[in-house]
């Protein structure tokens, strides 16, 4: 019984697959769980984010020409597509004028993209079958970073790091509202009725809890240093966020509203996303060159993948 539950394992590990944006090597790459690189593709430069297609068979990134938000320089214009049974870039959505996109998210109803842009500041609406720029909205704020769609995918919420505020854009006119949530919104995920909005404040030290029909903050979580990725459980007791300021993995309580606890990591987790079934969490340790996988039940570190030097792994996704 025992020789059968390893082989299952060890299947399951060969069998799940993981994307992974090497941002400082102009790369994808492809690794099972248990570390093996299956293979790799080139695609813009500083590749940032990354999301799946409606149907799980493409992967859009950002080419945003540039390693760190803060650094200065005009970037590029586009999103790479990347075939997922081939595991190569297939083609690349041009922005034209809009440059150095950034966050993403992907709204399944439509297949429609909201990417956000930092030059010049702004949101874009994009149908990446038709690779066509559809509208750009004013964000009203500085340095905006990560997007996620809101209620029925009418309203887009954009955290303006620079200007400490959450923009909730109306997408069918372009009104936009503005919430001041603290020091450096960042990352941001919602409930499944999608009424409440959970967003990082690295600076802050806090996840910020907002009510989407205001859009109004009805709450704050203290956390340790530099939270600005997060996701949910599935059963949305428990927020996993990454501390790039300590080098950790951090939980919250929803129902508590408190921090209970955290797993330290060897490097700074620049990201942090969630198996689809809650149990892991997956972080990109960029300037370790290493990925880390945590156990969210037992509060772990599973693996550490060593990955090539220089490659810079951010975003890291899941594949079906």
């Amino acid at each position: 019984m025992l020789l059968l539950l390893l082989i299952l394992l060890s299947n399951s590990s060969e069998a799940q697959v993981l994307s992974v944006g090497e941002k400082k090597a102009g790369k994808v790459s492809f690794y099972t769980l248990d570390g093996k690189r299956l293979g790799e593709t080139g695609v813009g430069s500083f590749p940032h984010e990354q999301v799946l297609s409606a149907d799980g068979r493409l992967i859009y990134i950002s080419d945003n020409g540039l390693l760190w938000m803060t650094d200065p320089g005009e970037g590029t214009n586009s999103i790479s597509i990347i075939d997922v049974a081939s595991r190569k870039r297939t083609g690349t959505i041009d922005l034209g004028r809009y440059r150095r996109p950034h966050g993403m998210d992907l709204d399944k109803k439509t297949g429609h993209l909201i990417v956000t842009i930092e030059n010049p500041n702004g949101l874009l609406l994009v149908d990446p079958i038709a690779k066509k720029v559809l509208r750009m909205f004013d964000v009203k704020g500085n340095n905006p970073h990560m997007a996620i769609f809101g209620p029925r995918g009418e309203t887009a919420f954009v955290s303006n790091t620079n200007s400490g505020t959450l923009a909730a854009i109306r997408l069918n006119d372009g009104a936009v509202t503005l919430v001041k949530v603290g020091e450096r919104p960042q990352g941001a995920v919602m409930t499944r009725d999608q009424r409440r909005l959970f967003l990082t404040v690295i600076d802050g030290k806090a996840v910020v809890l907002l009510d989407t029909t205001g859009p109004k903050v009805t709450g704050r979580i203290a956390t340790s240093g530099g939270p600005a990725r997060l996701a949910l459980t599935p059963d949305e007791k428990t927020l996993v966020y990454n501390l790039q300021a300590e080098e950790r993995c951090g939980f919250a309580d929803v129902a508590t509203g408190k921090e209970i606890g955290w797993v330290k990591i060897p490097g700074k987790p620049l990201s942090l996303s969630l198996s689809r079934d809650g149990s892991r969490a997956y972080l990109g340790l960029q300037d370790s060159d290493k990925i880390a996988i945590v156990s969210v039940r037992d509060r772990k570190v599973l693996r550490v993948i060593d990955m090539p030097r220089g490659s810079g792994p951010d975003t890291i996704l899941e594949l079906p």
